[in-house]
C-alpha cells in the first residue's frame, strides 16, 4: 500500500511539476524550425490528468495559446476516444475551435503511460509560419482559403508515425521542410516532458497523479473564489472600438462579480467580419480569463481550477464568437484587445488596479519575397517566407510607466533583427523606439518603435500587414492621455493599409510606426524628476515636456546643458 503524502510534500510535487512544463517548453524554443517560436516564444507546454484537465502550465508561453489549451485536451479525449489512447501515441491538430483559434498553430498531445497504466497527458502548442492557403494574414472570405486544416488525429499510433498524414502536410505548404521540423519539435517536447514526469513519480513513489491533481486543483479553486468574494459584488460595463479591416469593429462586456465566479458577456459586440479577423470563442476566453485572473489573483497557479470561476459568454457568430466556416487567421487581433475591453469594465468596480489601454494587438507582418519580375534577378535570388513579431508599447499602470515596445498580452518577444534576417533575404534597415509615442499621464505609456523593412537586392515582396490601433489610438485612464497610432507607409510616401496583403517593388521599402500605449492619471502630477529623465533618455521631446508636463524652459535648457557635459539627470 503506498503511503499517504503531505501537504509540504504534495507542494513539493507540484513545484515539480511547473518545472516538468517549463522544461517541456524550452525543450520546443530549442529544437522549433520557426523563428516564432524558437525567438519569439509564440508556444505553450502543459501537463494534464487523466481526465484532461491542465495540473500545470509552462512559465514561457503565451495566455492565448495556454489557456485555449486548457480547454483542448478534453476535445482530443472525445475525438480519439479512451479506448484508443495507447502507449506510444501522439495526438495532432490545428482545429481553431478545439485547437488555440486558427489554422497557424499546431497542437499536439501525448498520453502519458506509467508502469502500463495512462496517469495523464502532455499538450503543446506552437505557432507555425506557414499552413498553406493564402497564407497568414486577413484576406481570406472563410476558413478554407486559409490553408491546410487537420482534425484531431493520431499523428502515431503506438509509436508509428502517419507517414501518408506527413505527405498531405509537405504537399501543401510552402516551407514543408519547416512545418514537419516544428512537428517533430512538439512531439518531442511531449516525450521530455513525459520522462520528467515518470522521474518525478517514481522519486515520490506515485502510482498515478490522482492525489497531486486533486491537490492542486482543490487549493487553486479555493484560493481563486475567496479572491473573487472578496471583490465588491457588482457589475460594470466596458466597450472600444478598434480599426477592424475594412470598417471598425465595436467591443462590448458586461463583467458580474457574482459570489465564486466572475461572468464576462460579450452581447453587443460587433458581428462577423467578412475578412479573417473574427475570433473563436475559445480564443476570445483565454484572454478574457487571463486579464481578470491577473487582475485579482497573479499569484495563483494557472490551472484547470483556477480558470474555472471565469465563466465567458458571448452570442454566436459576433467577432468574438465566430463559428465554423468563418475566417479566422488574425483572431489573434480581436482576442489580444480583450483584456482592455475586460479592463475597461473592472475598473469601475474596483478604481486604481488595472492599467490604462495598450497597443493591444502585437504589430505583426509577413514578408513574402521572390526574384524581382521588372527587370533580370540574380540567379541567387530565392523565394522566402519571413514573419517577424513586434510590439507596441503597453499601458500606463496606476503606479508605474508603461513598458516600452513590449507584448501585452500577449507577452511573445520581440524577434532580434539578426533571426529575421537570417531566415530569409529581408533588411530590417530601422529599429528603435518611438519619442513621444507613449500617452502622458501621471505614470506615462510605454513607446511604441520604428521600423523599416526591405529586401535583398534582386528580390521584391509582398507584405502582409497585420496591424490595427491605425485610427483608434489606445485610450488614457483617468485623465491619461492617448497613446500614438500605427502609421505605414512607403518610402516613396504612397500611403499603404494597416490589415492585408499589399505588393512593395523591386528597391522599395515600408516604413512603419508602432503605437504607444495611452498614459494613467493627470499628467500634471507626473514628477519633474520622471519628466526631466525621459526627455534626458529621449523618450519625449522638448515640446511634449513643455506642452504636456508644463516643464519650464528652464529646466528644459538644464536637461539639455547636463546631457551636452556628460552630467546625469
Amino acid at each position: 500500500m503506498k503511503p499517504e503524502h503531505s501537504k509540504v510534500a504534495y507542494q513539493v510535487m507540484w513545484n515539480r511539476l511547473i518545472s516538468v512544463v517549463e522544461e517541456q517548453a524550452q525543450a520546443l524554443v530549442r529544437t522549433a524550425f520557426s523563428t516564432s517560436v524558437r525567438e519569439a516564444g509564440d508556444l505553450s507546454a502543459g501537463v494534464y490528468d487523466v481526465e484532461g484537465r491542465m495540473l500545470a502550465q509552462a512559465v514561457t508561453g503565451t495566455p492565448g495559446h495556454v489557456n485555449a489549451m486548457a480547454d483542448a485536451v478534453a476535445h482530443f479525449i472525445r475525438r480519439i476516444g479512451r479506448e484508443n489512447i495507447t502507449d506510444g501515441d501522439i495526438y495532432i491538430t490545428n482545429d481553431p475551435w478545439e485547437g488555440t483559434g486558427h489554422l497557424h498553430d499546431i497542437t499536439m498531445v501525448t498520453p502519458s503511460f506509467h508502469n502500463g497504466a495512462h496517469v495523464g497527458f502532455f499538450a503543446c502548442t506552437a505557432h507555425i509560419v506557414d499552413i498553406g492557403g493564402r497564407g497568414f494574414g486577413a484576406d481570406a472570405h472563410s476558413i478554407y482559403e486559409e490553408g491546410l486544416y487537420i482534425p484531431i488525429m493520431k499523428f502515431a499510433d503506438k509509436g508509428r508515425v502517419d507517414e501518408t498524414l506527413t505527405r498531405i502536410i509537405r504537399g501543401n505548404v510552402r516551407e514543408p521542410d519547416q512545418l514537419i521540423g516544428d512537428v517533430y519539435a512538439l512531439a518531442t517536447c511531449n516525450e521530455i516532458g513525459h520522462r520528467r514526469l515518470i522521474t518525478m513519480m517514481e522519486e515520490f513513489n506515485l502510482d498515478d497523479l490522482n492525489g497531486i491533481a486533486e491537490f492542486i486543483l482543490d487549493n487553486s479553486r479555493r484560493a481563486t473564489i475567496e479572491r473573487i468574494a472578496a471583490l465588491p459584488q457588482q457589475s460594470a460595463s466596458g466597450e472600444m472600438t478598434v480599426d477592424g479591416f475594412e470598417r471598425p469593429i465595436t467591443l462590448k462586456v458586461k463583467v458580474s462579480i457574482q459570489g465564486d465566479k466572475i461572468v464576462s458577456d460579450f452581447t453587443g459586440s460587433s458581428g462577423l467580419d467578412k475578412k479573417g479577423i473574427n475570433c473563436p470563442l475559445v480564443y476570445a476566453k483565454a484572454y478574457a480569463c487571463y486579464a481578470l485572473k491577473v487582475a485579482i489573483a497573479p499569484e495563483i497557479p494557472n490551472n484547470a481550477a483556477s480558470l474555472a470561476p471565469f465563466e465567458i459568454t458571448a452570442p454566436e457568430n459576433t467577432i468574438v464568437n465566430a463559428l465554423h466556416p468563418a475566417p479566422v487567421a488574425l483572431r489573434h487581433i480581436v482576442g489580444h484587445f480583450v483584456p482592455d475591453v475586460v479592463f475597461n469594465a473592472f475598473d469601475k468596480i474596483v478604481p486604481g488596479l488595472v492599467p490604462a489601454e495598450g497597443a493591444g494587438c502585437l504589430c505583426n507582418f509577413q514578408v513574402s519575397l521572390r526574384p524581382r519580375t521588372d527587370g533580370p534577378a540574380p540567379k541567387d535570388a530565392r523565394r522566402s517566407e519571413v514573419l517577424t513579431f513586434n510590439s507596441g508599447g503597453s499601458g500606463a499602470r496606476p503606479a508605474h510607466d508603461g513598458l516600452n515596445a513590449t507584448a501585452f498580452p500577449s507577452g511573445v518577444m520581440t524577434m532580434p533583427i539578426e533571426a529575421t534576417e537570417h531566415a530569409g533575404p529581408v533588411i530590417i534597415w530601422r529599429k528603435e523606439l518611438r519619442p513621444d509615442s507613449g500617452g502622458a499621464g501621471k505614470t506615462r505609456g510605454g513607446l511604441g518603435q520604428y521600423m523599416e523593412v526591405g529586401a535583398q537586392d534582386g528580390h521584391e515582396f509582398d507584405i502582409q500587414a497585420m496591424f490595427d490601433r491605425v485610427d483608434h489610438p489606445a485610450r488614457g485612464r483617468r485623465g491619461g492621455r492617448a497613446g500614438a497610432p500605427t502609421t505605414i507607409v512607403q518610402d516613396d510616401g504612397a500611403a499603404m493599409n494597416g490589415k492585408g496583403k499589399q505588393f512593395v517593388a523591386h528597391g522599395r521599402k515600408v516604413i512603419m510606426a508602432f503605437p504607444g500605449g495611452a498614459g494613467y492619471g493627470d499628467p500634471s502630477e507626473r514628477p519633474i524628476a520622471q519628466v526631466k529623465r525621459d526627455l534626458a533618455r529621449g523618450y519625449i521631446s522638448a515640446e511634449t515636456a513643455a506642452t504636456e508636463y508644463n516643464l519650464s524652459a528652464d529646466d528644459i535648457a538644464d536637461v539639455a546643458r547636463r546631457i551636452a557635459q556628460g552630467e546625469a539627470v
